[in-house]
């Protein structure tokens, strides 16, 4: 939580009393919380609890957050300050009540955002999701990124702690050497939010709110769309793909190669949470038969 060190802090830069605090989440050495101000005004801050020499997380979650609002990308938190230490941001009012399917609002926005294109894959800054850091080097090959910067990264990040069976590796290898002929090489490299799963999603009253925790990055709209899929929020209904199809249209074997893409995602959850994980990321590589 907030020591008076920081309570001190937070009040000059945002020039107001705070009078209440809510811990929102503590999860990769970094504290969320809520405050409320003597005029009742919400603000959510970010800040670690223990420094990472590495990288800063929050840092990158800043310059994210600026970036998505100077190309009016409306539906993320706004920023009060700049300041490295302390990430202050617009809370957007929310009560976690979700729909039970996919309404135009929600749709909207993911369309909105995977509308916005660029002419390589990868992003100006590295980027974070979950506390690590996405490297986002540019490549004009969709294939090279997603394997170099994606799935080999993580599959890396994951061997130099030997948690995986020896034929989970084994399929996953095969699969990076063969990458090219299981997912398109050149697709239009869309913006993506970049950890657009159900927890970072915000409703109320079933309404859509907007988007948090962003890790952007310009790469295949498809894999945004896998990951929406993969644990099968209500309101990601069983017309999902028709809905969004409609808008932006979907390569006619993505469904094939859907797994490949949750297969990242599967591969981040088991590097960064749990070793469960691996019983999915076995799944996956099953239905891809490689």
């Amino acid at each position: 939580m907030l020591n008076n060190k920081d309570i001190i802090t937070i009040e000059k830069i945002i020039n107001k009393n705070i009078t209440d605090i809510k811990l929102l989440s503590n999860s990769f050495r970094i504290n969320c919380v809520k405050v409320q101000t003597e005029n009742d005004m919400n603000f959510v801050v970010k800040f670690y609890q223990n420094a990472n020499l590495k990288y800063n997380a929050i840092k990158m979650e800043l310059d994210n957050l600026l970036f998505l609002k100077s190309i009016n990308l409306n539906f993320f938190p706004n920023v009060y300050s700049e300041n490295e230490n302390y990430l202050i941001m617009s809370f957007l009012e929310n009560n976690g009540i979700k729909p039970e399917k996919t309404h135009n609002d929600l749709l909207d926005a993911i369309v909105a955002m995977h509308s916005i294109t660029s002419e390589k894959f990868g992003f100006s800054f590295n980027t974070q999701i979950g506390g690590l850091k996405q490297i986002n080097t540019k490549n004009k090959s969709w294939v090279e990124f997603y394997r170099e910067n994606r799935l080999g990264y993580i599959f890396e990040l994951i061997n130099s702690s030997n948690i995986m069976e020896n034929s989970t590796n084994k399929k996953i290898e095969r699969l990076l050497k063969n990458l090219d002929n299981y997912i398109p090489n050149k697709p239009k490299a869309s913006l993506l939010h970049g950890d657009l799963w159900e927890g970072n999603i915000l409703f109320n009253n079933k309404s859509f709110v907007g988007f948090i925790d962003p890790g952007s990055f310009y790469g295949h709209n498809e894999m945004e769309v896998a990951y929406l899929r993969w644990f099968n929020p209500s309101f990601i209904d069983e017309n999902f793909l028709d809905k969004y199809g409609d808008r932006i249209s979907l390569d006619q074997d993505y469904i094939n190669y859907e797994p490949i893409y949750q297969l990242y995602y599967s591969l981040m959850n088991v590097y960064l949470w749990d070793k469960s994980y691996i019983a999915d990321t076995n799944n996956l590589l099953e239905s891809i038969k490689i």
